[in-house]
């Protein structure tokens, strides 16, 4: 049960629609589902104001459905299903859950998108054509937890002047999130430019002193640009998740 549906209840409580006991009920009961193989958290919208997510690696196509499936019967219209790659998904499809794949992220949306309800537009900029991947899945995420996303690629500083042709860009956007491997240099430039908040998004793209991404992280935790935040290597979901609180925050309209 999502905010906006326990309204509803309490809206139909108010009206005499609903006894108060059965608000209470369908709370009480809906509070965890627990299938054997995981235990879904039916009220982490009301608490968060953000459902569960499904994180699909590691999972097997059928639990993935039965996970879908039981946030579906308790009420939860769109799920995100992060880390879904494209065998698990053709799986899931002869399943018959009624998902779209994407792709580039390697994310299936149930239940399509939401209308933005943002304050403003999360831009995403990436390094390299290579850290796309994660890039996509930070995109789509917060596509899905209703931001405005603008995603602007391949502006890294080894062509530094890229990245200054969309200037524009980055003086309108409430977020910014800066995805970059080799040596993570992206964020540093971007927060030197930028008057909101930057978040930093290590990715395991390099060679071999990049250290799977370890050598990203450490230049974007040791930022010497102000209002960067670091997330952990590859985390585009994390990336998207943090900058739709952001973007949501009262008082922060564009």
């Amino acid at each position: 049960m999502e905010v906006h549906e326990l309204e509803a209840l309490a809206r139909d409580v108010a009206g005499g629609r609903v006894a108060p006991d059965e608000l209470v009920r369908r709370v009480q009961a809906g509070a965890t589902t627990d299938l054997g193989y995981a235990c879904v958290d039916m009220q982490r919208g009301l608490r968060t104001g953000v459902s569960e997510v499904i994180y699909g690696a590691g999972k097997t196509a059928g639990q993935i459905a039965g996970i879908v499936g039981a946030m579906r019967e308790g009420g939860q219209e769109r799920v995100l299903i992060t880390r879904l790659d494209e065998a698990k998904a053709r799986g899931l499809a002869d399943l018959g859950c009624p998902f779209e794949y994407v792709e580039a992220a390697r994310c299936g949306v149930v239940g399509g998108l939401p209308e933005p309800d943002g304050n403003g537009e999360v831009l995403v900029l990436t390094a390299g054509t290579s850290d796309l991947p994660v890039a996509e899945e930070a995109a789509l995420t917060a596509r899905f937890l209703g931001n405005r996303v603008n995603a602007v690629h391949d502006v890294g500083v080894a062509g530094i002047h890229r990245l200054l042709s969309h200037a524009e860009e980055i003086s309108r956007a409430q977020v910014i999130i800066a995805v970059a491997g080799m040596e993570g240099a992206l964020p540093s430039v971007v927060g030197g430019l930028a008057r909101c908040p930057v978040i930093a998004v290590p990715t395991s793209v390099g060679y071999g002193a990049n250290f799977e991404g370890v050598t990203a992280l450490l230049a974007m935790l040791n930022s010497c640009a102000s209002g960067v935040s670091v997330v952990n290597i590859d985390n585009g979901f994390g990336a998207g998740f943090q900058a739709s609180l952001i973007n949501h925050l009262p008082g922060r309209e564009a």
